[in-house]
């Protein structure tokens, strides 16, 4: 009997700590109200569409932003963190088009195109925690505007590495410190600033370290 209890106690034990692990979260960038089940505030008047592969949100570059009442990448000491965005020409030359950031303090992780010409963009990836900061300026990786694209940041704890459709484009060592609770900013920088212009259709971030084989598909 002892022993049962304790198989039983156990088995308990062992799938409370399976489904105490985090898990990936997804978020379909497809309406003005919720998104991943969080609470949206929006600011302007961004717009839903439709494309190809289903709804998007699409934000003017001058007031239009959507910010979410969560930060999902709050606790994990590693992560891999997708967004799948069109970036329009004729946008402004700096644009923070997604930016996840605690309730307090100035920790972050900023997603940013830069259009040196007006028909193509290059990305710049910035993070920011107490053990430390750093920034990926992707200059010499130009793109064409108005496609869709994949981006991804992967932070594994002792390097930041950033890519642009399952390419490479820059890496560097640096420390982390995990993020707390908050929200995330899509269309702008949380301070209201560097307004994007385009549309994002797909965010998801990971507590593992994904390889480009396991990255979303734009």
């Amino acid at each position: 009997m002892v022993r049962a209890a304790l198989v039983v106690y156990l088995v308990i034990a062992s799938s409370a700590a399976i489904a105490a692990e985090p898990t990936a979260v997804t978020w379909k960038i497809d309406n003005l109200e919720s998104i991943g089940g969080a609470r949206v505030t929006v600011v302007g008047k961004p717009k839903v569409i439709e494309t190809e592969q289903g709804k998007a949100v699409e934000f003017n570059g001058q007031d239009d932003a959507l910010f979410v009442d969560s930060n999902p990448l709050a606790g994990w000491p590693v992560f891999t963190a997708e967004v799948i965005f069109r970036p329009a020409s004729k946008g402004p030359k700096e644009q923070r088009f997604l930016h996840f950031q605690p309730a307090e303090g100035e920790d972050r992780l900023l997603f940013e195109t830069r259009l040196p010409v007006d028909d193509q963009w290059f990305l710049d990836t910035y993070v920011q925690t107490s053990a430390g900061k750093q920034t990926l300026f992707a200059k010499d990786s130009p793109h064409p505007c108005d496609r869709w694209y994949h981006a991804a940041v992967v932070v594994d704890g002792k390097t930041m590495t950033h890519y642009v459709n399952g390419q490479e484009e820059l890496a560097a060592e640096m420390k982390f410190m995990q993020l707390s609770k908050g929200q995330t900013s899509i269309g702008c920088r949380f301070n209201k600033v560097h307004w994007f212009q385009g549309a994002v259709r797909l965010i998801r971030v990971s507590p593992t370290v994904l390889k480009p084989s396991q990255f979303l598909k734009p």
